[in-house]
């Protein structure tokens, strides 16, 4: 998979572009450093509770470890790069804890991902990017509560076990916290139960399957967390509005 939270951890020179189609994913973080642009159409961009409406030739950076998703909005082509921080390494020592007051970008010149055939053609993009940032917007200290730190150490569990048997209750047994506490918790923060959370995260990682794999649907529900297929097709089309077979399709 390409998404989400291992980027950049193991790998030193991360780089890694895909393109994307309709795609919507929920809340999420990683240490690697994220950008988004938007070659068609409208997305909607959340990232640390702030919205932003994103259109074409708008270009998202998101730093490492800001909690954010995304989501269509009728009709949208993006291009997302992921990319490690030592690849900016003199920006990242720099702007250490600190995020962006504005995360969004207007790219007035040919996103060309063929161009970037070398290291120093990736770095050389990547800083343009940053000195943009830096000549666009003001940079605001970072600030986690307790119940914020709380929350990341959920979604990185659901991250790492999503697969597999997967519950609130054997997370607040990883994690050593009561079960209604972080129930109550999960809720307040995400606007959702983490059964919901945990359905749209497995689907949306199936969306992404079903596109740029040629695992069979049955395989797909399985490797996502589902081993009832009856509940993975129901669960897909109460979130995507298409069968599997159809969402492969479009």
């Amino acid at each position: 998979m390409v998404f989400f939270e291992k980027h950049g951890v193991c790998e030193k020179e991360l780089f890694r572009s895909f393109p994307l189609r309709n795609y919507h994913f929920p809340l999420h973080f990683h240490r690697a450093y994220e950008l988004i642009f938007v070659n068609d159409g409208q997305l909607s961009v959340s990232i640390d509770q702030k919205e932003y409406l994103i259109k074409k030739n708008d270009l998202v950076f998101i730093f490492n470890n800001q909690l954010h998703e995304f989501k269509t909005i009728d009709y949208s082509e993006i291009t997302i790069i992921l990319f490690s921080p030592e690849l900016i390494g003199d920006f990242f020592m720099k702007f250490k804890g600190v995020i962006p007051d504005d995360n969004v970008l207007h790219f007035d010149g040919k996103f060309d991902l063929e161009k970037m055939n070398c290291i120093y053609s990736k770095k050389s993009f990547l800083y343009a990017a940053c000195a943009d940032l830096i000549n666009q917007t003001l940079f605001v200290p970072i600030e986690q509560s307790s119940q914020t730190k709380v929350l990341y150490k959920i979604l990185l569990y659901i991250e790492k076990h999503y697969f597999a048997d997967c519950t609130l209750k054997t997370v607040a047994k990883h994690l050593q916290y009561d079960y209604p506490y972080l129930s109550k918790l999960f809720v307040k923060l995400m606007n959702m139960s983490f059964t919901d959370y945990l359905n749209h995260y497995r689907i949306s990682q199936a969306c992404y399957l079903l596109k740029n794999t040629n695992q069979s649907i049955d395989e797909v529900a399985a490797n996502c967390g589902y081993n009832n297929l009856r509940t993975f097709h129901r669960n897909f089309r109460k979130i995507t509005n298409h069968s599997p077979k159809e969402y492969r399709s479009l």
